[in-house]
Order: structure tokens, then C-alpha cells, then sequence
């Protein structure tokens, strides 16, 4: 693999730790009463995931940045079984 290619896949390894983050800061908020303050933590860890998909896509001359995020979720969110 060249170098951008490998510079390219780990970005997305880092964008799917930040979706996660995002996820798990989501999660964290609906533990209690909705207040602004307990929800802020989700606010801008879903602002940096998006900030972030952003300029990947960026650097990488992406075309369809929707796609590249659409990946990074489904691989975040709904990963492939480890192969045996």
C-alpha cells in the first residue's frame, strides 16, 4: 500500500474512534434530565466527528464527503465480524 493510502485508512481509523466518542458522549447525556449542560459534551464531540469528516475529505480530494461518512458510521457503528 503507498503511503497516502495508508495515511488515508488511518484517518478513518480516527474518524471512527471520534463517531464513537460522539456515541458514547450521546449516551452519556440520555443517563438524565435533558439540560443544555449535560448534553454539551455530545454537542461538540458530534461537532468534531463532523468538523473531522470534513476535512479528510478534504485533504484526501474526496469527492462525495456523505460517503466517506456513511462509511465511517457503518464501520463504527455496525463493524464486520472478525474473520477467524
Amino acid at each position: 500500500m503507498a503511503d497516502e493510502q495508508v495515511d488515508e485508512a488511518a484517518g478513518r481509523a480516527r474518524l471512527v474512534e471520534l463517531k464513537l466518542a460522539s456515541e458514547a458522549a450521546r449516551v452519556e447525556a440520555q443517563q438524565g434530565p435533558y439540560s443544555a449542560e449535560q448534553w454539551r459534551p455530545w454537542l461538540e464531540a458530534a461537532a468534531a466527528f463532523q468538523e473531522a469528516v470534513t476535512a479528510h475529505a478534504e485533504q484526501y480530494g474526496l469527492e462525495n464527503r456523505f460517503e466517506l461518512e456513511k462509511d465511517v458510521v457503518t464501520r463504527a457503528l455496525h463493524p464486520a465480524p472478525a474473520e477467524a
